[in-house]
């Protein structure tokens, strides 16, 4: 049988299933806006939200759950947004391997999971790895912006991001009050902000470009069906 050359993905849609090469940008937003990614998009708020607030900033969620990837695209679809995709898979894999170096703006990393037993901590987003990664694809002064309600988790990210000489804190912006129900980046900032509880917030920006050997050192986990989303 003749070679059959794996289909490349349908790019004008809102969910993007599979990415084997790097990614054409000008082949998913046909013009020159900014890109920004979110990592962990869950069902879709912060890209429903900046969507539609920036139309001239284009935004790509990675979601790790195709449930919730497919129910984010679903919902962007519903609102007609040009400038929004979603794409199934894991952020590492998809960052290290099919988007272009020094090529966004600003990466968002809402409410990661933070992992809870010992054992399971080197599945953390948050890593030496990933930090290299994060400086590699953001352009120079681009932005690394944090929100997490588990406050040690935070001040391991303050450690590890205060540390890196690719990255300078910066201050974060002053959180306004919702003027609507759903007036928040995420769904679980909206829960946690109504019960209460305190969110710890952090903005770095891109100052220096990481090695490949260091984004080596973030381990890949497997797509799936199953996760929490905000």
């Amino acid at each position: 049988m003749p070679f059959q050359p794996r289909p490349q993905p349908d790019t004008t849609s809102p969910l993007i299933e599979a990415i084997d090469a790097q990614l054409d940008w000008h082949r998913l937003f046909p013009d020159d806006h900014p890109r920004e990614l979110e990592i962990g998009s869950g069902k879709g708020l912060f890209l429903l939200n900046a969507g539609q607030s920036r139309p001239n900033v284009n935004f790509v969620g990675i979601e790790l759950a195709r449930k919730y990837a497919r129910n984010a695209a679903d919902r962007v679809a519903k609102r007609g947004l040009t400038n929004v995709r979603v794409v199934w898979g894991d952020a590492k894999a998809l960052i290290a391997r099919a988007i272009p170096d020094h090529s966004v703006q600003a990466i968002h990393v809402y409410f990661p999971d933070p992992w809870w037993k010992k054992r399971h901590r080197k599945r953390r987003m948050f890593q030496p790895g990933f930090v290299a990664l994060a400086a590699r694809l953001l352009i120079p002064g681009g932005r690394l912006e944090i929100a997490t309600d588990v406050e040690s988790y935070h001040e391991e990210i303050l450690d590890l991001l205060r540390s890196s000489p690719a990255f300078l804190e910066i201050p974060v912006d002053p959180v306004a009050d919702p003027q609507h129900d759903l007036d928040y980046r995420t769904h679980f900032e909206r829960k946690y902000r109504i019960e209460g509880r305190p969110i710890f917030r952090s903005r770095f920006a891109a100052k220096s470009f990481a090695t490949p050997e260091e984004a080596d050192k973030c381990p890949v986990l497997p797509a799936t069906d199953d996760s929490t989303a905000d």
